[in-house]
Parts: structure tokens; C-alpha cells; sequence
């Protein structure tokens, strides 16, 4: 094997990646935003604006911005997971991922036989990860626990061979618990909630020894979580970037306080 996948590296490292996220086609932008110094950039097919036939651009942009490619594709597909792999991703992130039988079929849907049931024809992945078949093995498989029925079943999901991480959806999260998913208007009541719950996967991810990755829409909380053990880390997207930014930007030239 020649290829190391470089987000499996830095967690192999014991540091934690930054990423940042975009939903927009658009893959000048996806450059922009991967060259910001994110180590990943997550391009995401369930809710961002995107078609399946944009994403090999999107890829290519991301790594000329210098960051590693990943992809939340829109269901746990293996067509889906599969064409992803055959444009270059070099992770795949799988939303609502609610058994170690989903988790598996994930699993099995990013691998060749017999390892795997995936199809062979990687398209463009060959220009990144090589023409080895133990070197196109090689992205990292990414399970998203947000339900409830994730979270009763997460050390399951964990445990499951080949899940390489666990990725909180904290927004549906909230929902499954019945907590607003607007941190601002939870009670501490509903706060404790919502932060057992995270620090429950966090501790599987940890004693099953797998990563523990999270959404987040700024810097400092995406820091708070760091500093709380996990190792993949999204700091902010593009929906979040542009309004935050321009808002304030805008207050600044007409002469008004910053919003909150």
C-alpha cells in the first residue's frame, strides 16, 4: 500500500482535524473555503444544494484549495456511497445511521469484495489514491449518530469493523430528544440533556477507539469541543460564514453594533 489517507493520518497523529463544510455547487467556492486552512472540506449532498453530477468539480476545488475532500451523501445508498468514492471523496459521511446493521451496510457499500460490495470503476478516485486496490480500500468511513434510535444503539454502531468515526448531528439530535435544536432557547434543563447525550458518544467513541467528530457553527464552540475530546471538529460552514460575516460587515459600515 503506497497511499495514506491524510484524514485518517492526522486522527492516527492523536491531533484533532478542523474542517469546514459548503452546500453551495459552486466549486470556485468550495476552493475558497478549503483555503481557508481547513484540513477537511466536507461537501454536503443530503441538505446542500447540490446535484451528484457537480460533485467531481467540487472534489477537484476542494483540493486545489489544499484540503482533504469529503462527502455526506444523501442517504445510506451504496450507489450513492459508491459513485462518491469513484469521484475522489476520501471520506464518507453517512447520515442517520441508527443500527450496527446500517453501519455495516455503509461499511460494506465504501469496500471492494470481498471486504465489501462495492462496484470497481473509480472514475477519477485513481488520480488521488493510485491504481492499488488496497490503496482505493482506503477512505474513511464517517457514521452519523442523530436519533434516538442511534443513540440507544451507539456502542453498537461504534463497535461495528471498518466504522472509522461517529459524527453528532446535534440539530437532529436536539429533535430526537425532544430539545430545541437552537442552543439559545433550550432550558438548562434541556441543555444538560442534550450535553449528556453527546458526552455518552463521546466515551463510546473513546473507550471502542474510534473518533468523535461534530457539526459546529463557530470557532469557539468547535474549540470547546476539542478541548472536550473530540478529534474531528467541523468549525463553521458556508450558510453559516456568509450571514455572520456580512451582517456584520454591514453593521460596521453603517455604523452599528455587531449583531449577536
Amino acid at each position: 500500500m503506497t497511499y495514506q489517507n491524510p484524514l485518517r493520518a492526522i486522527w492516527d497523529s492523536g491531533r484533532a482535524s478542523y474542517g469546514g463544510w459548503t452546500g453551495s455547487p459552486d466549486p470556485v467556492f468550495a476552493e475558497w473555503i478549503a483555503a481557508c486552512g481547513f484540513d477537511e472540506v466536507l461537501i454536503d449532498q443530503q441538505h446542500g444544494a447540490i446535484d451528484p453530477n457537480q460533485l467531481a468539480a467540487l472534489i477537484t476545488g476542494v483540493m486545489a484549495g489544499g484540503a482533504i475532500p469529503i462527502t455526506r451523501v444523501a442517504a445510506n445508498d451504496p450507489a450513492l456511497i459508491g459513485k462518491s468514492l469513484d469521484m475522489g471523496a476520501q471520506g464518507i459521511v453517512i447520515p442517520m445511521v441508527n443500527t450496527a446493521e446500517e453501519a455495516a451496510r455503509a461499511v460494506k457499500a465504501c469496500h471492494y469484495p470481498p471486504r465489501g460490495q462495492r462496484s470497481m470503476g473509480p472514475i477519477r478516485a485513481h488520480l488521488t489514491f493510485g491504481f492499488e486496490l488496497e490503496d482505493l480500500e482506503s477512505p474513511v468511513v464517517i457514521a452519523m449518530v442523530e436519533t434516538a434510535a442511534g443513540l440507544d444503539n451507539v456502542d453498537a454502531i461504534a463497535s461495528t469493523p471498518g466504522v472509522d468515526a461517529i459524527y453528532v448531528g446535534p440539530a437532529d439530535l436536539s429533535l430526537a430528544l425532544g430539545v430545541p435544536y437552537d442552543r439559545s432557547a433550550r432550558t438548562p434543563e434541556q441543555a444538560a440533556m442534550h450535553a449528556q447525550a453527546v458526552a455518552h458518544i463521546l466515551a463510546t467513541c473513546q473507550r471502542r477507539g474510534i473518533v468523535a467528530g461534530m457539526n459546529c457553527p463557530d470557532g469557539a464552540i468547535a474549540r470547546g469541543y476539542v478541548e472536550q475530546g473530540f478529534r474531528m471538529v467541523t468549525v463553521t460552514s458556508d450558510a453559516d460564514m456568509i450571514p455572520r460575516d456580512g451582517m456584520r460587515e454591514l453593521a460596521a459600515a453603517k455604523g452599528q453594533p455587531a449583531p449577536g
